[in-house]
């Protein structure tokens, strides 16, 4: 099975313990469950989510015999109405692993690598109509640059869109293979350690799943659910991801700004968050030799404050106090 990505930071960085109540918004193989049910003993319970059905079929027979983890198939955007279905309130710690699951690539019929022949697919639940050969073979070509240059940040949009609206003029474009040796030969060849059809593979993946739109809306679920005290642990694996998880953090954590009459006034988003990690924290060497596809994971650990930001000066030298508390 499968190891997960930074399996030890997660429950470590979370420091939940015996009675907590956690989710795994990303459950996939359920490696992180695993991990959490470990901590919170025989009291404790784990809500395990995952969008894929072929996951949670999965989930379901591992954590069969074990009545402290719920299995759920949806979206970790919606784990606040999930957990208000399974009865369960403000929670100590949750988990979301960002991205696409090792069982999704080595699995050619899902459409999402390009090391393997498969069908452009590339849904993470498949339930849902939108798949990556709809885009490649129906989006003109100013969509496909606009879509390549956003979420590929491909240098080389332009050359890959043209290509590929020239190629299927001749006929559909209906395979993975197909499609990275056309990116391939956009983009002039492989000239480093990355495959050129990478940039490109990810683009088309995040809009067919609309990624970014629901991580905003999950980590929103998410810091909505904490209790005081309790804590949120994303893995990203590219730099929009990790960028968005930046921002949506900062926006709780907030800042404090001085008024010209005097004082401060916090401006920020509640609930309040303080930083449990200053920088995002990255996998040792040792994991990455035994993972390579974790080599470009970045975790970011928040813990939820007690309480409301005020402007009152003693309020606010009790905010910085507690934030110097928990970040580590």
């Amino acid at each position: 099975m499968h190891a997960p990505v930074m399996c030890q930071a997660v429950v470590e960085l979370l420091a939940v313990g015996d009675g907590a109540v956690c989710i795994d918004g990303t459950a996939g193989g359920g490696g992180h469950s695993a991990a959490l049910l470990e901590r919170v003993g025989a009291r404790g319970v784990v809500l395990a989510i995952d969008q894929d059905v072929e996951a949670v079929a999965r989930l379901r027979v591992r954590f069969a015999a074990d009545g402290r983890c719920r299995v759920e198939h949806g979206n970790f955007a919606d784990m606040a109405a999930i957990a208000a279905r399974q009865g369960m309130g403000p929670v100590d710690g949750i988990v979301l692993d960002l991205g696409v699951s090792s069982d999704q690539l080595d699995t050619a019929g899902r459409g999402f690598s390009f090391m393997r022949d498969g069908p452009l697919d590339m849904r993470m639940n498949t339930d849902s109509d939108l798949t990556a050969a709809e885009i490649v073979n129906s989006w003109d070509e100013a969509a496909l640059i606009d879509l390549l240059r956003r979420f590929g940040e491909e240098p080389r949009a332009a050359r890959v869109a043209r290509t590929v609206v020239r190629a299927r003029a001749a006929g559909r474009i209906t395979g993975t293979l197909e499609l990275a040796r056309l990116v391939e030969q956009a983009t002039g060849g492989r000239r480093g350690p990355q495959h050129p059809a990478t940039r490109t593979f990810q683009a088309l993946r995040m809009a067919v799943n609309r990624e970014l739109e629901r991580l905003d809306a999950g980590l929103e679920a998410g810091i909505g659910l904490l209790k005081p005290g309790g804590r949120m642990a994303v893995i990203s694996f590219h730099s929009l991801e990790d960028r968005q998880v930046k921002h949506c953090f900062g926006r709780h954590i907030g800042r404090w700004e001085s008024l010209a009459q005097g004082g401060e006034v916090w401006r920020g988003d509640q609930p309040v968050l303080a930083r449990v990690t200053r920088k995002p924290r990255a996998p040792d060497d040792g994991e990455v030799a035994r993972n390579p596809r974790a080599r470009s994971a970045k975790l970011r650990v928040v813990e939820r404050m007690a309480g409301e930001a005020g402007a009152a000066p003693t309020r606010v030298a009790g905010m910085r106090e507690q934030r110097r508390r928990v970040t580590a």
